[in-house]
């Protein structure tokens, strides 16, 4: 007898069936963090939650079978499958590790991310869910051969899996309408969890609204922007604009906070504004929104194809200067002048250990701001200057490097960007070491403030976002403003406005400091600043200008 009549003949599958087994393995697995977080829920405790959520799976599986039933062809299933299981795989690893969802705001956030961020995010416990989830599945499923048919019974087949598929997800969901709909409108972000289609379907809004947006330049803002100083003869306005990064009220000692993370601020006659909320849970949501006109409710119509305040101050012909050191303005910068705290601003080198692996500390802002000062419009320096800063801040998941190690008074502290493996306390050393470490950047621009003798001076400190540090077993930013937790929402506001700066501002300090608790947002923000720096427009609205409650006759 022959060798091969002993061999078992090779399975060959259909790509509809290999399809829905993909679709079983992502809707039980892939979808685990979808599972954990329902588990959590108190509606869902006991034996009747456990069948919802089992319900709740078969729906979700067959969604998913559904639509990759309309792509189960030959030549296009296997890359298709091998891209939606390494993409849920990526997904359940970030919703797992950091209880983010994956909704447009989420995607913006991914598009955005630089290499640097990206390799704060890589993690060994990444690398095993991309391995287990996503390469070995797609590994088999690219081994399986695949039986020949007609593309007639093909199309058949494929349209026959896509029906039954939509018909058993809307027949268990009826069988539970109530529970269902009660779910999905008291937790609007669980939608944002069904991986892999959340991320894709995410994805495809934010290339459907990037897509209407106009070509060409944005609209054009303040066209009627001047200056318009109270005193012409009096000395100009330098305003550092400080947009801090993750920074949340609560671990502000200046804000109330036990642990004193504010040592060098605390000394210095700051007001630090306690009621202040961000507009959006991210960089990529709020750096636009803040420095828009129109507040977070118009800003999130209309307001993303237009000018923003840099363009007002600078139409206005104040000198303004852009300075980052993380991934960019977002554009909001791109027509004015801007640099990167890397780039040396004249001769003087970067100091030693200010800068390792590609990435700086934030006192690298700070370095050799006399040459960056002098190096502005000679002419626009004279009528004011508008400096923002923007630094790393207390960037996660990797706070740690976040401050230099002869500044870390809070120990131990987690040194890994997984941060759901460290103790939560260790997790909260390294944010608050990150916060200290920021209280003595901020110190260090005021003493350089006070060296200024031909600007009467001032600052002014806003978060663009704060930061879950484990509440909730919530990591990180980006949930749904909607649902946002108070820590995602709630950013310290600084003012540093001395008597002398205040005097010829025409503003009551004393009456100022009686307003520490007024509620206010970012939406106050661009209004603030065209008050302090005297730029008259139609754009300004008095209501949202925190100085002018108090302020006087200069």
């Amino acid at each position: 007898m022959k060798r091969s009549e002993f061999q078992v003949p090779a399975r060959h599958w259909s790509p509809l069936a290999l399809s829905w087994l993909a679709a079983l393995w992502m809707g039980l697995l892939a979808n685990w963090p979808l599972w954990q977080r329902m588990l959590l829920l108190p509606e869902l405790e006991g034996a009747k939650g456990w069948g919802f959520i089992a319900l709740f799976a078969g729906m979700v599986i067959a969604l998913h079978g559904a639509l990759l039933s309309l792509l189960a062809w030959p030549r296009l299933f296997r890359p298709v499958l091998g891209l939606c299981l390494l993409s849920a795989a990526a997904a359940a690893h970030f919703m797992g590790a950091y209880g983010t969802v994956m909704d447009p705001t989420m995607m913006v956030n991914v598009l955005q991310t630089d290499l640097k961020e990206t390799r704060d995010l890589l993690s060994l416990r990444l690398l095993l869910s991309l391995l287990l989830l996503g390469l070995l599945p797609a590994f088999w499923l690219w081994r399986q051969p695949v039986a020949p048919q007609s593309w007639l019974k093909r199309l058949g087949l494929n349209l026959a899996g896509f029906i039954g598929g939509l018909a058993l997800m809307v027949g268990l969901a009826m069988s539970s309408y109530a529970d269902l709909a009660s779910t999905m409108r008291n937790y609007p972000s669980l939608r944002y969890m069904m991986n892999p289609l959340a991320p894709f379907w995410s994805l495809g809004v934010v290339a459907v609204e990037s897509g209407k947006a106009p070509d060409g330049p944005p609209a054009v803002v303040a066209a009627d922007a001047r200056w318009q100083p109270a005193n012409p003869q009096g000395r100009p306005r330098l305003l550092v604009l400080f947009v801090g990064e993750t920074a949340r009220a609560a671990n502000f000692s200046l804000n109330g906070y036990e642990r004193p993370t504010n040592p060098r601020l605390s000394t210095l006659d700051v007001l630090s504004f306690r009621q202040a909320t961000s507009c959006g849970t991210s960089t990529a949501a709020s750096l636009p929104c803040m420095f828009s006109h129109l507040g977070r409710s118009d800003f999130l119509d209309h307001g993303a194809d237009q000018e923003n305040l840099l363009d007002a101050l600078h139409r206005a012909g104040l000198a303004v200067l852009w300075l980052d050191n993380q991934s960019g303005c977002k554009g909001l910068c791109d027509r004015v002048p801007h640099a990167h705290a890397a780039e040396a601003a004249g001769k003087i080198p970067l100091p030693a250990g200010l800068c390792a692996g590609g990435e700086c500390l934030d006192m690298a802002l700070l370095h050799d701001l006399d040459t960056r000062l002098q190096a502005l419009d000679a002419k626009r320096r004279e009528r004011g200057v508008v400096l923002v800063l923007h630094p790393m801040g207390s960037h996660g998941p990797a706070y740690f490097k976040r401050s230099p190690e002869s500044q870390k008074p809070f120990t131990p502290e987690c040194r890994s960007n997984a941060l759901q493996q460290c103790p939560r306390e260790q997790v909260v050393n390294a944010y608050d070491n990150s916060i200290v470490y920021a209280d003595t950047v901020l110190a260090e621009t005021i003493g350089w403030l006070e060296r200024q003798k031909g600007f009467d001076v001032s600052l002014l400190y806003v978060s663009d976002h704060g930061e879950s540090l484990g509440e909730n077993k919530l990591y990180l930013h980006g949930v749904p403003y909607a649902v946002a937790p108070k820590e995602q929402t709630q950013v310290p506001w600084i003012v540093w406005l001395p008597e002398a700066s205040a005097q010829r501002y025409g503003v009551d300090r004393r009456c100022l400091r009686e307003q520490l608790e007024t509620p206010i947002s970012h939406d106050w923000l661009s209004h603030t600043v065209l008050g302090l720096a005297e730029v008259h427009s139609a754009i300004y609205r008095p209501e949202w200008d925190l100085m002018r409650r108090c302020r006087r006759a200069p």
